[in-house]
């Protein structure tokens, strides 16, 4: 393209504004939750150590003003986002102080290194000698894009993008869009910067592509373990659902004496019960069929006071007494122990037709 001034200014202004910005999105989201899980302080360190030889090499090579000033806003933000990288580690919570004395420290560091290296090699630079000044760029070009690469480790670590402004990632490559644009309407074209910008567009690039492949799979996997989850604890609490049988007194009159026997309500319904359960009785019955044995019971129960009411008196005294404590054994054996798993009023209609046969006979 041929040189066009008012162009490669814009161009360059509006990149620097681009790339001065770009990682403010990342500062206030970090910021904001408190956290950089999924952001590598790794990449955030080496921009902001490339940013000194970027720096360098743009104010020896006599670039416009905002591509001058860029380097040193893109070093400062990269820097404050590392030092969030360590403030908000939940392994160095009582080391916060530490960490901002750190990261003034590196600041104070990369900044006199700039300003060395720019006196040194100006004199040289100067005198014809430009191996310095295209080391110095080719350093910057390949820190930063090297410093991507802990961020794809850790996207591939996480099988997912984490942590990462979006907002960030597109303005960062819309900003290496307008700086390779400035540099086209340059009366001479900068190979190792336009390499500089060129490299950080593509490997942000990459980044977006992997967060729209990869996150859609990481919350699908997200949403089928919890679905997992919800069916496990519904399972445990299904599973865990047991019988609780409740015994409550019911009074019969045999004579002149009252017998309590104990009849069981069901609560709860076994889901796991046993065939010895089934068995035993504390399978679950109608109405209708409680109310059949409830009769038979109080009619048995009738018989057998009808039974001791014309026996002689001391017998009928002793075999009352006895039976009262034979009732009262089982009854007490069906509170303690669920071995047999039989119904009360079963137990009770049994013993009662017992004791009825033994009167007929005396």
């Amino acid at each position: 393209m041929s040189p066009n001034p008012v162009a490669e200014n814009v161009l360059g202004t509006m990149g620097t504004i681009c790339w001065a910005g770009q990682l403010i999105p990342q500062v206030w989201k970090n910021y904001k939750d408190k956290s950089t899980a999924g952001l590598s302080p790794w990449l955030m360190l080496i921009w902001g150590i490339s940013s000194a030889f970027l720096g360098v090499y743009a104010i020896l090579q006599d670039f416009n003003i905002p591509l001058k000033i860029q380097p040193q806003l893109f070093g400062f933000l990269a820097l404050v986002s590392w030092g969030q990288c360590l403030y908000y580690d939940p392994t160095r919570q009582n080391k916060k102080r530490m960490s901002f004395c750190t990261v003034v420290g590196v600041m104070v560091f990369v900044g006199a290194i700039e300003v060395m290296l720019v006196f040194v090699s100006r004199p040289a630079y100067q005198r014809g000698v430009t191996a310095p000044v295209q080391l110095y760029g080719i350093l910057s070009v390949v820190l930063i894009a090297s410093g991507l690469l802990p961020q794809y480790w850790e996207i591939y670590r996480l099988r997912e993008v984490k942590g990462i402004s979006y907002t960030f990632i597109c303005i960062d490559m819309l900003g290496g869009v307008l700086n390779d644009l400035s540099l086209a309407f340059s009366s001479e074209f900068n190979g190792l910067a336009a390499a500089s910008y060129t490299a950080v567009t593509v490997m942000d690039s990459v980044i977006i592509f992997a967060a729209l492949i990869l996150n859609p799979r990481a919350r699908k996997r997200r949403q089928m373990a919890a679905a997992g989850g919800a069916d496990l604890e519904s399972t445990d609490v299904d599973c865990a659902t047991s019988v609780s049988p409740s015994f409550g007194a019911r009074t019969t009159t045999i004579g002149a004496e009252s017998v309590k026997s104990v009849h069981s309500t069901t609560d709860d319904i076994n889901v796991d019960r046993s065939p010895h359960d089934v068995d035993g009785g504390i399978d679950e019955k109608s109405d209708d069929q409680e109310v059949k044995v409830e009769g038979r019971i109080d009619a048995d129960v009738e018989g057998v006071g009808e039974s001791v009411s014309g026996t002689n008196t001391i017998v009928g005294d002793v075999d009352l007494d006895r039976h009262m404590e034979e009732v009262q054994m089982d009854q007490n054996q069906v509170t303690e122990t669920e071995k047999g798993r039989r119904r009360p009023e079963a137990q009770f209609a049994e013993h009662c037709w017992k004791s009825q046969a033994q009167r007929n006979f005396i």
